[in-house]
């Protein structure tokens, strides 16, 4: 019998995740007829939208509501229910995700609860992968798909806080982790994350003081203009994104006001040129005096905390929606990780050269 050459052949293909990044990438392999196995850690995909996913690394709290509408986050082959509301529940979600996979047939294509402990370049460059089974295999491409909201990145300060003090990847509801009601809380960062739990702990019954601590200001842009969600606005393909930027710019400018007449600090950027955070309660709250601002923290004095204009404020609760790091425990090649500022260079964000 003749022996099957590589050239002869499909390559194969290793999907690490079955998240939203994992399950579309093996669509798109069973279109194209390419072979593939696909491991997920837990017992069901979805990944980060799997609320209490029993693997531990999802990001979704009770309220977490998608900031992305419907028109934007659907796919193209597979469209959202009609009934939905413009920005789904994390559960309806995890149900359209779900939906999609068996709708595709690729749910038997998975290998659920099983981990990729290595994935190692062979000399002849092959990816030689090892699972939690203890069986390793061999690959000729490897899609990296194991998300970046699981490694909660924490800052460190100066000094020690005596209160419980843990990272928004923990916050379920305001009484889990923690039971939130009557306490003075300090929610550090304004990115989404910290505008929601900021949002929902601020609540009178609730918290009894809420500060928001961040570095910087930002633009908080809401989910609704004109009665419309914002980010249904597009501008016309031909005109010069120059000119469609500072167009954009000036109608958010006009609608949402100053940051500072909200009680927020000044942002040091223009609007779109950072990451947006978008709320649509966050700036009711500060504006009603529910969500006090504080500049960076300085210093953690057992109860209290110090911030950088060296105003003290007694705190029992300190939550970070600080960020993630950018991790991939399966790599020990130094050239597959990101540097220390959590970078990692790569063509269209996907590939390195």
């Amino acid at each position: 019998m003749a022996t099957v050459t590589r050239e002869a052949r499909l390559p194969k293909a290793c999907v690490i995740g079955a998240g939203c990044s994992g399950f579309t990438t093996i669509k798109r392999l069973k279109d194209y007829g390419i072979p593939y196995d696909c491991f997920e850690m837990s017992d069901e995909i979805g990944g980060n939208w799997y609320y209490k996913n029993p693997n531990g690394m999802s990001a979704c709290y009770e309220s977490l509501h998608i900031d992305t509408s419907k028109w934007r986050l659907a796919f193209e082959d597979f469209p959202v229910p009609k009934d939905w509301p413009d920005f789904p529940h994390h559960a309806q979600l995890f149900q359209y995700f779900k939906d999609y996979v068996d709708h595709f047939g690729l749910r038997p294509t998975i290998t659920f609860n099983t981990r990729v402990e290595t994935a190692r370049r062979t000399a002849d460059g092959l990816w030689a992968v090892t699972l939690s089974t203890g069986k390793t295999r061999l690959y000729d491409v490897l899609f990296v798909c194991n998300g970046h909201h699981w490694d909660p990145r924490v800052p460190e300060y100066p000094g020690e806080f005596d209160g419980p003090a843990f990272h928004a990847h923990a916050y379920c509801d305001p009484f889990d982790p923690v039971d939130m009601r009557g306490k003075n809380v300090v929610v550090v960062g304004m990115g989404n994350s910290a505008m929601d739990i900021a949002s929902e702990l601020s609540q009178r019954p609730i918290a009894k003081n809420l500060w928001v601590s961040a570095r910087r200001g930002v633009w908080v842009f809401p989910k609704y203009l004109n009665g419309k969600p914002a980010d249904k606005s597009a501008m016309p393909a031909w005109m010069p994104r120059k000119l469609g930027l500072a167009l954009s710019r000036s109608v958010l400018k006009k609608t949402i006001g100053r940051m500072e007449d909200y009680g927020l600090p000044k942002p040091d950027h223009e609007p779109l040129e950072a990451h947006p955070s978008v709320s649509g309660e966050f700036l009711t709250r500060a504006g009603c005096g529910d969500i006090k601002f504080k500049p960076a923290i300085k210093a953690l004095e057992g109860k209290r905390v110090r911030f950088a204009d060296d105003s003290v404020e007694d705190v029992d609760a300190i939550v970070f929606a600080t960020g993630y790091k950018i991790s991939f425990p399966f790599f020990d090649d130094p050239d597959l990780l990101p540097d220390a500022d959590h970078r990692l260079p790569l063509f269209k964000r996907m590939m390195k050269p």
